[in-house]
């Protein structure tokens, strides 16, 4: 598979949409099966091709399972795709009894949202490999296959003569695959679900922390890993908000502060927030109904929206994300330059026609760092209904995290030449995310970009990176003698408190980035809980300004901080202990237990 992955498009591949451009026939995609809303433009039938299925289906593949080698290039069903209903319900009922019978090599039938499919023939495109549709076939998927899989999977990529049928009468319990939970016995899920059930009354969170606490508990392995993972010793991870520590304020006193506006303008876009909800992958490991779409509508719901910055490989189409936020509700779009250039010009077209504002070209991923909480977590192909863990001993074989599956879709290639060609391809503005010294600022400014994001990714990069937040005190000074109009600085990374908020706009940020908060909030609470983070921290912002003596964002500059110690990674600050308690460490590797009854013990218990 690594031979073909510099031609595929990323994760986000499901959320590619036909342009209203003529479709470039040199493409190395030529012939991938486009959103038939827009396609059908153009042509009923458009030739499916392989390329295109591992391409757009590979988003099950990043968040469950490691690739499995296949041959490219070949058709798959030797004659185009018609895009008709995707469940016809017309077809003849087919029973749970016929189901299960179909559970061989020569035949698989699945069971997905009360339907009927027969992958035999998919089974070798598939970019999770054979081995997790053949384990299960004869079964209802359903809950395996939602969270990782694109809506329009089955409509793009399953034969409508493979669509066989609606089910009859209900799979037996025991042919019910579970949700993927790696590295989970069959108790860490029964409790993790009652625990959800307990989940406190969300009006009685205070702070960003308590989401954070309480996803801890009731996430998957496999998605905390994911999601809370830095690289190596996780240095940056905590320094990244350690930094921040560093800076004490300066307030005014004897000012009229009787009325306090948060609101500032991004990129030429009035907004009611000075920070918004920065891109991150996969929110369909914490949220697997909903995903982004939760994040769009927990952004534009309350009182008070907030920008929403959509990630390339999001678990969730771009068109469904940016149906699902409100009209004129502000929306960036973040790109990971694809190795196949063409993919990547699809996507900017596609961001622009769905209304994104902006374009984010994240830079610090030449490759993924080493995440090794993500990376201990066994993403394998060979897995039978949900991966729970045999108690005492781990299945092995091939293993990766998430993350690292995922940075085969990056080009490393990636240079300021081709930075500036991307340029061209837009009149959105254009920022690069991920930039960590001055020089690099400076160069991005000088040519044209509309500004960068100060980042080291959340820490999951190069450890031992500079946090952002002291990045920013070193260039600001910098961009403001040399005057480069209409250029704006933003930072992420280790922002937890309205206070954080507002020493990064005193020493000259433009806008905040918040990326694990909106997941932790996401994933426990859903839209709701989005809002209620963004209306928590608005009110810490709020309520800081008013104590530092300031009525505007306009009014927030350097004057009002004291930097003395930024630099100084030695000093000793105030213990926080909100932080220390939702930390969690990596693990070292440790011995199985002994063996309880040899093999054909240690090999039960998969569906108990």
């Amino acid at each position: 598979m690594s031979a073909m992955c510099g031609r595929l498009k990323p994760l986000a591949q499901a959320s590619l949409r036909a342009s209203k451009r003529a479709f470039n026939t040199k493409s190395p995609l030529r012939g991938v099966q486009l959103r038939p809303s827009r396609c059908a433009q153009r042509q009923a039938h458009v030739p499916f091709r392989r390329t295109a299925a591992v391409a757009t289906a590979v988003v099950a593949a990043a968040a469950a399972a490691a690739a499995a080698g296949s041959a490219a290039g070949m058709s798959l069903w030797g004659s185009p795709i018609a895009n008709g209903t995707t469940k016809d319900m017309s077809k003849p009922a087919i029973s749970a009894d016929d189901v299960a019978k179909h559970n061989t090599d020569k035949s698989i039938w699945v069971v997905i949202d009360g339907y009927v499919y027969d992958l035999t023939e998919f089974v070798p495109v598939h970019p999770g490999g054979a081995a997790v549709i053949k384990a299960n076939a004869g079964k209802d998927v359903t809950k395996l296959f939602q969270p990782i899989h694109p809506p329009d999977a089955i409509e793009k990529f399953i034969d409508p003569s493979k669509r066989l049928g609606p089910l009859k009468d209900p799979m037996p319990s025991e042919l019910v695959v579970g949700p993927f939970t790696p590295g989970e016995t069959a108790e860490d899920v029964q409790r993790k679900t009652e625990l959800r059930s307990r989940l406190p009354p969300l009006d009685s969170l205070t702070n960003l922390y308590d989401f954070e606490n309480l996803a801890s508990q009731i996430l998957t392995k496999q998605a905390w890993a994911y999601y809370s993972s830095g690289s190596d010793d996780e240095i940056s991870l905590r320094e990244n908000h350690s930094a921040y520590h560093r800076i004490f304020f300066k307030p005014k006193v004897l000012v009229n502060v009787s009325k306090v506006d948060t609101s500032t303008e991004l990129l030429g876009e009035k907004v009611d927030v000075p920070f918004y909800a920065s891109a991150t992958a996969l929110c369909k490991l914490g949220n697997p109904a909903e995903g982004e779409k939760d994040v769009a509508r927990g952004c534009g719901m309350g009182p008070k929206t907030a920008p929403q910055m959509i990630s390339t490989m999001a678990s969730c189409s771009l068109e469904e994300i940016c149906k699902a936020a409100n009209k004129d509700q502000l929306q960036w779009f973040q790109l990971y330059v694809n190795p196949d250039h063409k993919v990547m010009e699809n996507m900017i077209h596609d961001a622009e026609d769905m209304g994104c504002k902006a374009i984010f070209v994240t830079v610090d991923a030449p490759g993924f760092g080493n995440r090794e909480k993500d990376a201990k977590i066994k993403f394998t192909s060979d897995i039978s209904g949900p991966r729970t863990m045999r108690k005492g001993k781990e299945g092995g074989g091939q293993s990766k995290g998430a993350a690292q599956f995922m940075s085969k879709f990056v080009d490393a290639s990636l240079s300021w030449e081709e930075l500036a060609e991307i340029k061209k391809k837009t009149s959105l503005p254009l920022v690069v995310k991920g930039v960590q010294r001055v020089e690099d600022v400076i160069k991005a400014a000088e040519m044209g970009c509309s500004g960068v994001v100060l980042s080291n990714h959340g820490g999951r990069q190069l450890d031992f990176s500079r946090a952002p937040i002291e990045v920013l005190a070193e260039v600001s000074p910098i961009l403001k003698e040399k005057n480069y109009p209409n250029f704006e600085v933003f930072v992420d990374g280790g922002i937890r408190r309205g206070t954080d908020v507002i020493k990064a706009l005193c020493l000259g940020a433009k806008g905040v980035g918040l990326g694990r908060p909106i997941l932790y909030a996401n994933s426990t609470y859903g839209k709701e809980g989005v809002q209620k983070a963004i209306q928590l921290l608005n009110a810490e912002v709020e309520m800081s300004m008013r104590l530092l003596g300031v009525n505007s964002i306009k009014e927030l500059g350097p004057e009002l901080l004291d930097t003395t110690n930024i630099k100084a990674r030695c000093t000793q600050v105030p213990r926080d202990f909100l932080y220390d308690k939702t930390y969690v460490s990596g693990n070292l590797a440790d011995f199985l237990p002994p063996s309880d009854g040899g093999d054909d013990a240690a090999a039960g218990g998969d569906d108990s």
